[in-house]
């Protein structure tokens, strides 16, 4: 009996699995269909949340850039001065090191003067001696210009004397015919007119003479005059020569680059620092293909590499009538050989809006990008770029 019922019990069970597979199977199957609509839908979804992301991006990216241009292809610019030595000398002493900020006037570099406070002694003792020459020469020219009038004094007396020895002779003479004087009284008034036509010739020598001596003291007072003015030109050139000897900043700035100690020997023309001013502007160079629509005036954000996360306010001040390649040290030959066709690029210069402390962080030869907004027309050109002033090249005063 037992074994009966082991016997019966198993087939019971297969007999109730057998019964209730056909119902699960197809409630599994018909599950399954129901799940498999709702993945497709959650990736469609997925797929159309992206597409819209995308084209959103795509839309915000046209309607920001568009109307603008913008390169990659620009520096921060800036005045470069090269301070240099107008005379020979040694190095005495500095009064700046690498990157010191200096100010319009400063001293720089003193060198030694020793030589030229000698030479500038010996052209003022030169002076003294030519203004003693010229003292000379107009004291000679007063004193001939006197004796010409004693020998005229005497030129006139002596024709006086010789007109009234003819008188006495013409009288004598008719005397002489009548017989009321003697021959020895003829003979003494003949003689005494000839003396004294003598005495007149003489005289208007003496005249000639001292015109000729006149004449002699007038160029000797114009040499006299002249070496004064050669020698107050050296003693000038002297003084310049000196003050050489003491370089000053020509403008506030920087000093870059460096190049001297003390002790050194420089020379004319010899580079001994840079100097680099505050102010700063753009050189960008755009694409040929990017100017149809810019025009000077234009207002430009500015964007440094070295001072991320801030725009600086700009404007397009120029455009460089030419490209950069025609303007190299050895220009492209188009008309030779073979011609392959490259996009140029002009330099356009774009002038900071921003205050100058605002732009004190700027260096020369800073990347930045600079972004046009080609929007607008030209706008009035408030801010210029201004030359920079006359340089201060030091001081004509001596010791």
């Amino acid at each position: 009996m037992s074994n009966s019922l082991s016997a019966t019990l198993p087939g019971d069970l297969k007999t109730k699995s057998q019964d209730r597979s056909p119902a699960e199977g197809h409630v599994t199957a018909s599950s399954g269909k129901r799940r498999e609509p709702k993945r497709i839908n959650r990736r469609g979804l997925f797929l159309f949340a992206a597409g819209v992301v995308v084209l959103s991006a795509a839309a915000f990216w046209f309607l920001s850039n568009a109307g603008y241009e913008t390169t990659d292809d620009a520096f921060v610019e800036s005045h470069v001065i090269q301070v240099s030595p107008k005379i020979s000398a040694h190095v005495k002493a500095l009064y700046f090191d690498d990157n010191y900020r200096v100010k319009r006037g400063e001293l720089l570099i003193e060198l030694d003067a020793r030589d030229y406070e000698v030479a500038l002694a010996s052209a003022i003792a030169n002076l003294a001696s030519a203004q003693g020459k010229l003292t000379e020469s107009e004291a000679q020219q007063n004193v001939v210009q006197a004796g010409l009038g004693q020998v005229k004094a005497d030129l006139a007396s002596a024709r006086a004397t010789a007109e009234n020895a003819e008188s006495d002779f013409k009288r004598n003479e008719q005397l002489y015919k009548t017989h009321v004087i003697d021959r020895r009284e003829y003979d003494a008034s003949a003689a005494q007119a000839k003396t004294a036509a003598a005495s007149v010739e003489s005289a208007s020598k003496r005249v000639a003479s001292q015109d000729a001596q006149i004449r002699l003291a007038s160029a000797q007072y114009v040499t006299a005059s002249a070496e004064e003015k050669q020698a107050e030109t050296q003693v000038q050139q002297a003084k310049l020569q000196l003050s050489y000897t003491k370089i000053f900043s020509p403008f506030d700035g920087h000093v870059t680059k460096k190049n001297i100690e003390p002790g050194n020997y420089v020379q004319p023309g010899q580079t001994l620092l840079s100097l680099v001013p505050p102010d700063v502007w753009v050189v960008a160079n755009f694409k040929e293909t990017q100017l149809k629509k810019m025009k000077v005036g234009q207002s430009v954000s500015v964007r440094v590499d070295a001072l991320p996360g801030r725009d600086f306010k700009a404007h397009l001040e120029s455009m460089q009538f030419g490209t950069g390649s025609r303007f190299t040290l050895l220009p492209p030959e188009n008309a030779t050989g073979n011609f392959v066709k490259v996009v140029q690029r002009v330099p356009v210069k774009i002038v900071f809006d921003e205050a100058p402390a605002d732009l004190e962080r700027l260096s020369a030869g800073e990347s930045v990008e600079p972004r046009v907004d080609t929007h607008r027309s030209s706008l009035e050109q408030s801010h210029r770029a201004a030359p920079l002033p006359a340089a201060i090249l030091g001081t004509t005063e001596g010791p």
